[in-house]
C-alpha cells in the first residue's frame, strides 16, 4: 500500500458552547485549559437570536485545537469516557468523527464544583490522506481527487483499528 493512502489525524476541534459571554464563559476557558492544556480561543455569534438572548458578534463559547501528540493523548482519554462506543451517524462523509462528552468532570483529574457548575464539550477529529496540501497552499493551488479524501468507511475502519471503537 502507498504511503499516500495512510489515513492521518490531521486535528482535533475541542468546542464548549455556553450561549452567554460573561463568568460562565471565564469559567468554559478554565476548565478547557485544564483539560486540554492549551490556551482556548473564543467562538461569536454568527446571527442575532434574541429567544435566546444572544446578539450578532458576542463571545458564546470557546474552543481548542489539537494537532499531533497532544490530539492523540486526548482522543485515546475522550475515547475511554463514552466507552469506545460510536454511532454511524457520527461518521460524516468526508472523514470526520464528532461526538460530545455531557459533562467535564469525566476527565481525569477534574471534580465537580458547584460554584462552577457542570460543562459539556463538542469533539470533532479531522482525518486525512498525505497529500491534502495540494488543495489548500497559495502557490500551484489544485482539487483534489475523491480518491484523495478519506470517506466514511475508511474513516470507521480507522477508528477500528487504531483505537478500538465499536461501531
Amino acid at each position: 500500500m502507498s504511503a499516500m493512502k495512510d489515513i492521518y489525524i490531521d486535528k482535533v476541534v475541542v468546542h464548549m458552547g455556553v450561549g452567554e459571554s460573561g463568568e460562565r464563559l471565564v469559567k468554559a476557558e478554565d476548565i478547557m485549559k485544564q483539560i486540554t492544556g492549551q490556551k482556548p480561543v473564543r467562538t461569536i455569534a454568527k446571527r442575532t437570536q434574541p429567544a435566546f438572548g444572544i446578539r450578532k458578534g458576542a463571545p458564546i463559547g470557546c474552543k481548542v485545537t489539537l494537532r499531533r501528540e497532544n490530539a492523540e493523548k486526548f482522543i485515546q482519554t475522550a475515547l475511554e469516557i463514552i466507552d469506545r462506543r460510536l454511532a454511524p451517524s457520527q461518521f460524516d462523509q468526508t472523514g470526520n468523527v464528532s461526538f460530545g462528552i455531557e459533562e467535564h468532570t469525566d476527565f481525569p483529574g477534574m471534580v465537580y464544583d458547584p460554584m462552577v457548575g457542570i460543562y459539556g464539550m463538542d469533539i470533532n477529529i479531522v482525518l486525512e490522506y498525505k497529500g491534502v496540501r495540494v488543495a489548500r497552499r497559495s502557490v500551484g493551488r489544485r482539487k483534489l481527487p475523491v480518491r484523495q479524501k478519506v470517506n466514511k468507511e475508511e474513516a470507521i475502519a480507522f477508528m477500528r483499528e487504531h483505537y478500538q471503537v465499536e461501531v
